[in-house]
């Protein structure tokens, strides 16, 4: 069993793991336990009440988040032409065609999104075992796949991030780093559960979330009132 460092010993004194918090009262704590010596990350964790394994009741969207992620995001964007230029000028950090297609099937991944216009998405297809996997692949849905290269860009550097559920049927999402104020991180979670609520699929019955946890990095979770 892994040892558990003198400083995560005392952050779990802190919490109760019997005991179901307000989103309020849950990062108010957060905020008071030690952390480690970097900004850590405030992860929001879903389990739903979904099959993955039905087309149907597939949960994938995206969310704003009010104050960003607290992070740069690196962004990969496939196209060509007259879209090169535009996406260099919007600043993403990796624009290109078949070129940049070849270089990420060669083990390139540094990039935390990717956006295609839609004539890329036949080439693009096959890195679908490569991106896919990663929750990198874009998608209509999500807005990631379009002509309006800027606005996807610009989007994403506001604080536009994607959640998906994984094979068990849970989702984990950072909504905002500790150092952010208790205001800030109640605004951008608050805006997650509700684009995770909204996204409950017509089929599933009872229970949409089955729980829900916050966490900081290297840090104890607290279970959120669902």
């Amino acid at each position: 069993m892994k040892a558990r460092s003198k400083r995560y010993k005392k952050s779990v004194e802190l919490v109760d793991k019997e005991k179901v918090y307000s989103l309020n009262d849950a990062l108010s704590i957060l905020k008071k336990v030690s952390q480690p010596k970097f900004d850590a990350s405030v992860d929001l964790h879903f389990s739903l009440n979904i099959d993955p394994k039905k087309s149907e009741q597939l949960v994938r969207g995206t969310v704003v988040l009010p104050h960003g992620t607290g992070k740069k995001v690196r962004v990969a964007v496939f196209c060509r032409g007259e879209f090169e230029k535009q996406a260099r000028e919007a600043q993403a950090e990796h624009v290109g065609a078949n070129e940049l297609i070849d270089k990420v099937a060669g083990g390139f991944l540094d990039f935390d999104c990717v956006i295609a216009t839609p004539d890329m998405m036949k080439d693009l297809s096959k890195l679908g075992k490569v991106l896919g996997p990663r929750g990198l692949m874009p998608s209509p849905k999500t807005g990631t796949v379009t002509n309006d290269i800027v606005k996807a860009i610009n989007d994403v550097r506001k604080g536009k991030v994607e959640f998906r559920a994984d094979k068990q049927g849970d989702i984990h999402l950072g909504v905002g780093r500790i150092s952010f104020s208790e205001n800030k991180l109640i605004d951008n979670a608050s805006s997650v559960i509700n684009a995770i609520n909204e996204s409950r699929p017509a089929t599933v019955k009872g229970k949409f979330v089955k729980s829900m946890f916050v966490s900081t990095t290297m840090n104890p979770a607290l279970r959120l009132e669902a």
